[in-house]
């Protein structure tokens, strides 16, 4: 999609703001431009709209429905593919509205400071496009217990893998493992089946599926002669069960796989619940030679305790931090103590959804050694893989050597 092709809905109060948000994004090609002064006639023209809308410029400061209320009920419509705000509130402020809009579910492309002009509305809309680039569908459907178990045994769940660069070199160092669901004929991402299998206590069947596929893959690119890391997402609700770290083992030899070629990742902001029992297959994971990665760092409410705990051998810096970081001091500040505490604990870092050249930049700035995100590749079928990587290569691409 080009960006003249975008249809975008401007909230704004200010009369004069609305017409100068409205001239320059004309200037800029877009045709399917409606405004709204205010959160309430915003909403309105969302319901009546034919089609979503791909992307709402929302300024907080709005009369009776503020900016903050108006994103709340953004998320609850379901009618728009994007947002971006528009305002030129503290940077922290925003920082947070912008965080909250991300936990609603809600796509957020940045902030567009104030006073607008073109160069600042065509960079931060070129985010969507960036966005579209990962084929995986979030389609609003139903989805019950006999749905995911009917899933399980007509074999519907498979892993993409996304890759993952080291800074240094620009070479691709290893994968991640994403779940992926074909069903009713969409690709359907985790965020929709995941927090369902951890409801209905089937998460354990889940994960050991992935992590088979994942590593039988694995084992098809070393005899390729391709020598990639492998990470496979695991929920805490997995490390319950004190058998969990022999059964990783088994599966991971059984496939022709070294458990020191596998990275098991835990989110961060995962409840650890039964501590003693995680505690103890975490230690036995690692005995084995797995490494252990704390996912989404950052995000959740104990990270320290759980960096003094366990064994970590990698972090991963979120994706919310790392957007925006290189424009955005108090983000930047984030990541780079981030860096310097797992400098400290000899861990290697991360950092999640990369988009621009000025994201990688500023994290080969900061001593980031590792990164994923679509400026690399999306997360591809396994059967692509190589030849995402191989574009990656590129020279005449966006590859490593233009780096």
């Amino acid at each position: 999609m080009r960006l003249s092709d975008l249809s975008v809905l401007i909230v704004e109060d200010h009369g004069f703001q609305r017409r100068v948000a409205l001239r320059l994004l004309e200037e800029l090609g877009l045709k399917r431009v409606d405004v709204a002064a205010d959160g309430r006639a915003a909403l309105a023209v969302l319901q009546a709209a034919s089609t979503p809308t791909d992307i709402v410029l929302v300024d907080l400061d709005l009369p009776e429905m503020d900016g903050i209320e108006f994103i709340g009920h953004l998320a609850q419509q379901k009618r728009v593919g994007a947002i971006a705000l528009t305002s030129a509130l503290d940077p922290a402020l925003l920082n947070t509205v912008q965080g909250m809009a991300r936990a609603y579910g809600l796509r957020v492309l940045g902030v567009v400071e104030k006073p607008l002009t073109t160069v600042k509305l065509a960079e931060v809309l070129g985010q969507f496009h960036n966005s579209e680039e990962d084929p995986v569908a979030e389609p609003d459907v139903e989805i019950g217990p006999g749905a995911l178990r009917r899933g399980l045994a007509a074999d519907e769940f498979e892993p993409w893998f996304q890759p993952k660069v080291a800074i240094s070199t620009g070479h691709v160092v290893g994968v991640e493992a994403l779940a992926r669901w074909t069903h009713g004929g969409r690709l359907i991402g985790p965020s929709r089946f995941v927090p369902l299998f951890e409801r209905e206590g089937l998460i354990g069947e889940l994960t050991e599926r992935m992590l088979e596929r994942s590593c039988r893959w694995h084992r098809r690119w070393a005899d390729a002669g391709m020598d990639l890391k492998l990470s496979v997402n695991v929920s805490m609700l997995n490390l319950v069960d004190i058998a969990t770290a022999d059964r990783y083992q088994q599966i991971v030899m059984d496939c022709g796989v070294r458990p020191r070629d596998v990275v098991i990742e835990v989110t961060e902001s995962s409840v650890m619940s039964e501590a003693a029992h995680v505690l103890n297959v975490l230690a036995r994971l690692r005995l084995k030679g797995f490494g252990l990665s704390i996912d989404d760092f950052g995000t959740g409410y104990s990270s320290l305790a759980q960096l003094s705990q366990i064994p970590f051998t990698e972090l991963k810096i979120d994706r919310g931090f790392v957007s925006g970081a290189p424009a955005q001091s108090r983000k930047r500040a984030v990541v780079e103590a981030s860096l310097d505490l797992a400098r400290k604990l000899h861990l290697t870092v991360v950092a999640e959804g990369v988009e621009t050249v000025e994201e990688w930049q500023m994290l080969a700035e900061l001593g980031c050694q590792q990164v994923q995100g679509f400026l690399i590749s999306p997360a591809v079928p396994g059967d692509q893989l190589l030849a995402a990587i191989a574009d990656w290569h590129k020279p005449d691409g966006a590859g490593a050597r233009t780096r």
